[in-house]
């Protein structure tokens, strides 16, 4: 961070005017970021699906066109139908993402569109490459060639891909700003491609990519396991059951050892947001670990102490310090019980996610079948809820640890806000449309499930074929 940078942080910080005017009068600016995190918080689950999913398909259509198997390309058929419609829900919930950004935020988006302009830039050009190879994808199943057709929907996964690459840069560059410089109150000596490839994309994307695979993963397993206690079993159910449990199963263990990578990426950038996800009031050496609990007046209560731990996995040295909430004024802290309570869901989940992953990949590898418990697909008929819940805090942990800064140490949240009026009222019509999208696509998505699986050049398989529904006892 260039030293101009760095003194106009450390002014802020010490409670001067900030160098981008100080705070603007909005009553409703905790409103203004609610409304905010709702549309990032519905968002980010369908971007999950649009990264994930379209490679659940091609893998799928793949397994048809190397076996000749019609039941590969029913699943593959039905579920790029699946894939239009979530992208299509994408579409209107991206779209209002955007808008929100100049209207909600516009002073962050005059002083450093310039900035990062170029991400949002290459992300519309990845959107429209996306919307375009999707549409060929699913309506040309009957008009192309079998290898060209599947060639085409490489563009999709590769779009999605790239278009959460540039978005994540984005997030990224907030979280750990730099390609510019701050020479009284403006910002000059823009590089834009020193922000696109900042310091803290590769952890943000990689473990935001092992994510969506997670999400998507678990999710689409849930539905086809809840099939499965129900009676359906037959071998189109075990294919669509197997595929994307197998991926969001091998990307759990990995997530752990990513997750480790970019705690001790917030440990070096943003020890402040680190001491919040801890609940360390103090700058400590040897600093413990501390599971639960509730932080009030600089430390932890009832908390479980695990001594020296969190120097242990933040420096690889027991002995080393770890910077507290002390080295900043309190105006600087973020909601500390509010960061700790989402970290630790995200953490817990994610333990358990790749404990249930454990049996199942064992189980497959060991005796090349699936687990026999009825306990197991409940379990995973679970999972797909709680990486939902996990991704979501996840981003809390992200988002609000950077509080109170919209650009980490450089400007408030407060400063960024509009000052126009309306707020409460924008923040209900927002939670309106997002309930109309979800059930409408609920309820697409479900009349689409309902129709009769027909093989080509077979009878439609009965809804409740199969053998009978498994006992509770076995592996």
């Amino acid at each position: 961070m260039p030293g101009t940078l760095a003194t106009q942080a450390a002014a802020a910080a010490a409670g001067v005017v900030g160098a981008f005017g100080g705070p603007v009068d909005q009553e409703y600016l905790f409103q203004a970021r609610q409304m905010q995190a709702l549309s990032l918080g519905f968002h980010i689950i369908l971007v999950c699906f649009g990264v994930a999913f379209p490679a659940f398909v091609l893998f799928v259509e793949g397994l048809y066109l190397r076996t000749g198997d019609p039941v590969y390309r029913t699943l593959a058929k039905r579920w790029s139908k699946v894939m239009l419609v979530l992208f299509a829900v994408g579409v209107v919930s991206g779209t209002i993402l955007s808008f929100e950004l100049g209207l909600l935020w516009p002073r962050f988006m005059a002083e450093f569109g310039a900035v990062f302009g170029l991400a949002f830039t290459l992300e519309g050009f990845s959107f429209f490459l996306e919307a375009i190879f999707i549409a060929i994808y699913v309506y040309a199943w009957d008009r192309l060639p079998r290898g060209a057709h599947l060639a085409s929907g490489i563009p999709i996964v590769v779009a999605g891909i790239l278009g959460a690459l540039f978005v994540l840069s984005v997030n990224g560059w907030m979280n750990n700003p730099t390609g510019f410089d701050l020479v009284d109150g403006r910002v000059t000596n823009v590089d834009p491609i020193a922000a696109l490839f900042n310091d803290n994309l590769w952890t943000t994307f990689v473990h935001m990519l092992l994510a969506a695979y997670l999400v998507a993963g678990f999710v689409t397993a849930g539905v086809y396991a809840v099939a499965w206690l129900r009676g359906k079993r037959d071998r189109y159910h075990r294919i669509a059951l197997v595929v994307p449990l197998t991926a969001a199963a091998l990307a759990a263990p990995a997530q752990l050892v990513v997750g480790d990578w970019a705690a001790r990426q917030v440990a070096t950038a943003q020890p402040v947001k680190l001491a919040a996800i801890e609940g360390l009031g103090q700058t400590t050496d040897g600093a413990p670990l501390t599971l639960l609990g509730w932080y009030r007046d600089g430390e932890v209560e009832y908390g479980i102490r695990l001594p020296r731990l969190l120097s242990l996995l933040t420096s690889r040295d027991p002995s080393a310090r770890v910077a507290g909430l002390d080295t900043v004024p309190p105006a600087d802290r973020p909601p500390v019980n509010t960061v700790r309570f989402a970290f630790q869901t995200m953490v817990g989940i994610g333990f358990a996610l790749t404990g249930l992953s454990l049996v199942y990949l064992g189980v497959l590898w060991r005796r090349r079948r699936l687990p026999r418990s009825v306990w197991f697909y409940r379990a995973v008929a679970a999972a797909g809820p709680l990486a939902v819940v996990a991704l979501i805090s996840g981003w809390i942990t992200t988002e609000v640890g950077r509080q109170p800064w919209i650009v980490y140490e450089v400007m408030r949240t407060s400063e960024a806000v509009t000052g126009a009026g309306g707020i409460p009222i924008g923040y209900g019509t927002l939670a309106a449309v997002y309930a109309v999208l979800a059930v409408a696509a609920v309820l697409v998505l479900r009349r689409m499930a309902r129709r009769p699986i027909e093989l080509d050049g077979e009878p439609a398989l009965p809804p409740g074929e199969g053998p009978p529904r498994l006992s509770g006892r076995g592996r």
